[in-house]
């Protein structure tokens, strides 16, 4: 059995482009999964950080991993392209969230789906309209309808200077 998972993909330090591209193409070749759409990129500041404007950019997987199974190997993604975490909010060479599963809550210390602060961020939910605006965020209404609360933030499609 598959299901849909969505995943944030993020990046603020050295190739931001390529880095996400890269990124992308590691997520086509995980196990039991298929990368099903992919968001253009967006610009956004860093948020409630400092730092370098980061790239983002949302994907839609089928899979048939459990979520923390495939937040393991998302995980393992990013150590690959040299994340590390030295304190919250640090800038990244690659940061991959794990967004929503289907319909899926779940709470556990490794884990909160839907991701707990989605519904709050512009970076994370224009790349996400741009693929399936009537999408359900379990507890918070349709993607299209909490991008509107966001609507102040900066977040653009980036195009390359």
């Amino acid at each position: 059995m598959t299901e849909d998972a969505w995943i944030g993909l993020g990046a603020n330090l050295g190739d931001r482009r390529g880095t996400i591209e890269s990124a992308i193409d590691a997520l086509r070749v995980l196990s039991r999964t298929r990368l099903t759409a992919r968001s253009r990129l967006y610009r956004s500041p860093a948020w409630q950080a400092s730092g370098p404007d980061y790239l983002n950019a949302v994907a839609r997987l089928q899979t048939g991993l459990a979520p923390a199974d495939l937040l393991h190997a998302l995980q393992n993604i990013e150590t690959r392209f040299g994340r590390l975490r030295p304190y919250p909010g640090a800038p990244r060479t690659l940061d991959l969230d794990l967004l929503l599963m289907h319909d899926r809550v779940l709470h556990t210390p490794a884990l909160t789906l839907p991701h707990p602060r989605l519904h709050e961020r512009a970076f994370v939910l224009r790349p996400l309209a741009e693929l399936a605006p009537d999408l359900p965020i379990p507890g918070r209404g349709t993607v299209a309808a909490c991008l509107q609360t966001v609507d102040d933030q900066d977040c653009t499609v980036w195009s390359r200077p």
